[in-house]
């Protein structure tokens, strides 16, 4: 059987994609790598550190040492890590949030980023221009920070979480013509925000989930 080892830097989505994996990719054992000091030090430095770097790529290698056939990075935070860790470890490594983003610059040219984080915004533009620029698309990217979602989220607030980001994605509606959720773990709010702006809303999960049958060989 294959098996992917998804790497985290908090707990979040350990539970959301075990269960999307059993539904997605049955064929497919997955197992998790979690460091929820990894996401702190990238807040509190606001970005990415050499020490959170070291430590990301020793994950990749430590999932080839436990048998895995691919890593799926699920932080798009630390994304850019997860690029040069697909040349540096001994297996491939996935981004969750590239299938997305692929998707997002085919489809529309002005793109509303959500993000409840503020390096995450960077990370998740940057990967939308680059696949914009690969796919020879223009995009127009306008961010929406939904300032203290993820300090609410994390004191287990879902209310205020919830409403910090609907509040940001209203605020962008007008000017964009889809919304893309930067974080995985904000997929819970893709219907309500479609219902909310009624533009296409794309999370990374599903999408980056069922492209992993093309590294996994299925």
């Amino acid at each position: 059987m294959k098996q992917v080892i998804c790497v985290h830097t908090a707990m979040a989505l350990v539970g959301p994609l075990t269960e999307l994996f059993a539904k997605l990719l049955p064929e497919v054992n997955v197992n998790h790598i979690a460091d929820s000091s990894l996401i702190k030090e990238v807040i509190a430095s606001g970005g990415v550190t050499p020490a959170v770097r070291r430590r990301l790529l020793a994950y990749y290698n430590a999932a080839a040492d436990a048998g895995a056939d691919v890593v799926l990075n699920t932080c798009s935070s630390v994304g850019d890590v997860a690029d040069y860790g697909n040349q540096y470890a001994r297996i491939p490594v996935c981004r969750i949030d590239r299938p997305m983003a692929a998707e997002a610059v085919m489809e529309c040219s002005r793109i509303g980023v959500i993000s409840t984080l503020p390096t995450t915004l960077d990370p998740t533009c940057r990967l939308l221009r680059s696949e914009a620029e690969k796919a020879g698309r223009d995009v127009v990217l306008v961010e929406g920070l939904a300032d203290g979602a993820f300090a609410a989220g994390q004191s287990g607030d879902r209310d205020t979480h919830d409403r910090l980001i609907a509040e940001a994605a209203v605020r962008i509606c007008a000017n964009v013509d889809m919304l893309v959720l930067a974080q995985g773990s904000m997929a819970c709010m893709e219907e309500r925000l479609f219902r909310l702006t009624g533009l296409p809303v794309l999370s990374s999960p599903v999408l980056g989930i069922k492209a992993l049958r093309k590294p996994l060989g299925l």
